[in-house]
């Protein structure tokens, strides 16, 4: 997109320069705005399930700038001819995950479309000096994140008949689950380093982190958490053809440890939707993230630290 016109003002925080989440603009010295969009097509048939995460998915990255949610606006694309109740069932599901975020739903609009779509455009607010970016991550900073990986492998597989419909069930709790926790935990840590990790998969967005940061990262394979039976799909090649895109993009970036097979390399890129926040912290902090995201039940899971190298390493 680079036809189009870089806009700049004293007052925009936070534009796309650097690949974070949202636009944040300072109205005040005490309050500045964030705004994020986000929609896609459905990755479950049940349409009630889909607007949850979807809904989540949208908010989540008001809750990786560290931020909070206040008010959001539907977008929806629904065939004319097309079965409303189901249309219904996707808005209400949207609808659970707004209230549950303590947000106010204001409006939206829907279009008529052959294949539904639907996301949220959310607007949030934060204290213009805690706003969390890509861009203030520090050598040394510990690795966490708060969600399992391998959302997009199991949807694929749940589309192919090639896995049973139970194996989903604790990824859809997932993905409908919010970040609003997490983030609050990061916010009293202080952090002011963090990202979600969405479309572009973890080693996609770990990369955005470090690009933007300056610095480089160490992945830890063995400690990154991963959804049941996804290791299993991922090695009979049941992978989403976002993940060999997201590998090819990033194939520059990355030096994988040689015991390192293919299929674990394409699962780290595996696209996610609705997934946990990336959070780099400093090393004296750490143990005080653990505790606060412990004392919310928030999962986590240390999973690397950044360096002074550029480029990203896995190790096995």
């Amino acid at each position: 997109m680079s036809c189009l016109p870089r806009f700049t003002h004293p007052n925009l925080l936070v534009n796309s320069d650097d690949y974070d989440d949202a636009g944040v603009y300072k109205l005040n010295d005490d309050i500045a705005i964030i705004q994020t969009l986000d929609f896609f097509t459905p990755i479950v048939d049940d349409p009630f399930l889909f607007g949850q995460i979807a809904a989540a998915n949208s908010l989540s990255d008001i809750y990786a700038m560290g931020g909070k949610p206040l008010t959001a606006m539907n977008i929806t694309a629904f065939p004319a001819c097309g079965d409303r109740q189901m249309l219904s069932q996707i808005l209400l599901g949207g609808a659970d995950r707004i209230k549950e975020a303590g947000a106010l739903l204001i409006g939206g609009h829907t279009i008529d479309d052959a294949e539904p779509k639907y996301g949220l455009s959310v607007c949030g607010i934060a204290h213009p000096d805690s706003i969390v970016t890509n861009r203030n991550g520090r050598a040394e900073d510990l690795l966490f994140l708060t969600k399992p990986i391998g959302t997009g492998i199991i949807s694929a597989a749940i589309k192919a008949d090639f896995a049973d419909i139970a194996i989903a069930q604790p990824v859809w709790q997932s993905m409908i689950q919010l970040n609003d926790k997490a983030a609050a935990a990061m916010s009293e840590c202080g952090v002011r380093c963090a990202t979600d990790i969405t479309g572009f998969g973890l080693l996609g967005h770990c990369y955005e982190l470090t690009a933007a940061s300056g610095v480089g990262a160490e992945i830890w394979f063995n400690a990154v958490p991963v959804f049941e039976q996804v290791m299993e799909l991922a090695e009979e090649a049941v992978i989403p053809g976002g993940a060999y895109r997201n590998c090819k993009y990033l194939e520059k970036h990355i030096h994988y440890d040689s015991s390192l097979a293919e299929h674990l390399r394409l699962l780290l890129c595996d696209p996610q939707t609705s997934g946990g926040l990336l959070i780099a912290v400093a090393k004296e902090q750490a143990a005080k993230l653990e505790i606060l995201l412990e004392n919310v039940g928030v999962n986590y899971a240390i999973i690397g630290k950044l360096t002074d190298q550029q480029g990203i390493k896995v190790k096995a």
